[in-house]
């Protein structure tokens, strides 16, 4: 009598055990299904990109600056430099090359009871080159691009009113990049190694520059002001 109730239970049990290790299964089928789909899909997407495809890399380059625009702050981030990053604004795109815009204002702070400016907008674009220069070489998922040229925007006010004019451009080189220690330089030394471009007016501040004037290239590592070309 009690072997014969206990068969069915023992029964009941091997049915459960199978039908759970066959649920296991499907789901680790369907996970792994799903991550060789995710690893095609990228291998794809990186294979477009090495072979110059302007589609792909312009898809790709558009949605990770529309995730920084929404992205929170990262932590120990510069408020004045992320803004800079949120403003990015992809202008080119060639085979092995890309162009950004963004705008850097100059900080200002009380000191001494007085409202004065502590960091100009040249300082404010040096560092917010050298961030999106890191950030474009090495956060862009499957885009590892040869070169990136990034302007500079800043205000400019007169009698008519307010305009933004480039006042930094500069051409930032993989190869340079990759020679940076990226967490020790400052970011005008990072500017000046790309061999960033600008002006200053007779007082020290930056100047309005022809964005597509011919740069020179005697001075790859340092950054020079326009004046220094005449």
């Amino acid at each position: 009598m009690n072997a014969l109730a206990v068969t069915p239970f023992l029964a009941a049990s091997n049915w459960g055990l199978a039908i759970g290790i066959v649920l296991v299964l499907l789901v680790f089928l369907v996970v792994g299904y799903v991550v060789v789909q995710g690893t095609r899909v990228q291998m794809a997407w990186r294979e477009l990109v090495e072979a110059g495809d302007v589609d792909a890399i312009q898809s790709l380059v558009t949605d990770e600056i529309n995730r920084w625009k929404t992205q929170r702050m990262p932590k120990a981030m510069d408020t004045a430099v992320w803004h800079g990053v949120q403003s990015a604004e992809l202008l080119e795109v060639s085979p092995d090359s890309i162009r950004l815009s963004a705008a850097a204002e100059g900080q200002y702070a009380l000191v001494s009871g007085e409202r004065r400016e502590i960091s100009n907008a040249l300082r404010e674009g040096m560092k917010l080159t050298a961030k999106l220069a890191d950030m474009v070489f090495y956060d862009i998922p499957n885009v590892r691009l040869p070169r990136v040229r990034i302007d500079i925007y800043s205000t400019f006010r007169d009698g008519s009113g307010a305009t933004q004019r480039c006042i930094l451009t500069t051409e930032c080189d993989r190869a340079i990049a990759s020679e940076l220690d990226w967490d020790e330089t400052d970011a005008e030394e990072i500017v000046g190694a790309f061999g960033g471009r600008f002006a200053l007016d007779d007082r020290g501040n930056p100047a309005p520059i022809e964005v597509d004037a011919a740069a020179r290239n005697s001075v790859p590592a340092a950054f020079y002001t326009d004046e220094e070309k005449a």
